[in-house]
């Protein structure tokens, strides 16, 4: 018999803890509440799970040293629910490794919705299982393992996902939109989360990254990628 997948919920308003645990119950997941962050964090240090949803304010930690913490050892999807619902939060929920978000109050059927697409994408197998080289960069797929320059670099799962996506296609321009479906499969979501991750990404691969040579802003369009480097 197939193990239900599992979901931590952190959340220190009783009564959303307890709506968002009976639903997703009542859909087939196995759920682990807290109702702060402290004690989640001893929680999922010793066992992480499928998925994480996780309130921004809590008491003890915040929901953002939380993420930050458990970025630190694992790339387990992170949903963030807040309500706080400007442009630069959401945002900034991101900068702590968030992978999406979901500003109160909101629906039960679309937060399940949302945990459907974090789970699909976690599991999806690299299908290729050769290493990948283009310009400067070489990828192991098998073991999401990238080097830029020949030097190993450290990446998150979904900034592992953006760049293998872009190398697969390079030279080629995306919008942001594209590179949610395309790169990371979700049907829907904040496109912010694409400007966040372009930026941490570009930290990592880019000489300079105030003036990038192979993670290029396409005005009008999006984002190209150019492994070869150069502007255009």
């Amino acid at each position: 018999m197939q193990e239900a997948t599992e979901v931590v919920v952190v959340e220190d308003d009783p009564t959303v803890r307890e709506a968002v645990g009976a639903y997703l119950r009542a859909n087939g997941y196995a759920v682990s509440s807290f109702g702060d962050g402290v004690s989640a964090r001893t929680a999922l240090r010793d066992s992480v799970p499928d998925v994480v949803i996780v309130d921004r304010m809590l008491p003890g930690i915040s929901g953002d040293e939380l993420c930050r913490d458990l970025r630190a050892f694992s790339d387990v999807p992170i949903m963030m629910l807040t309500a706080l619902g400007q442009v630069d939060d959401r945002i900034e929920g991101f900068e702590f490794g968030v992978d999406d978000y979901l500003a109160k109050p909101f629906s039960l059927r679309e937060l399940l919705m949302r945990v459907g697409a974090l789970v699909r994408r976690s599991q999806v197998v690299q299908a290729s299982a050769g290493e990948v080289r283009a310009g400067v960069f070489a990828i192991d797929p098998l073991r999401r393992r990238v080097w830029v320059r020949g030097e190993e670099i450290a990446l998150t799962g979904r900034e592992y996902d953006l760049l293998h996506f872009l190398v697969r296609n390079d030279d080629r321009a995306f919008g942001r939109e594209e590179i949610l479906r395309e790169a990371w499969g979700w049907s829907y979501g904040d496109a912010s989360t694409v400007t966040v991750h372009v930026r941490r990404l570009r930290e990592k691969i880019e000489e300079d990254p105030r003036d990038p040579i192979h993670l290029r802003t396409e005005w009008g369009v999006g984002y190209r990628f150019s492994a070869q480097g150069g502007h255009s």
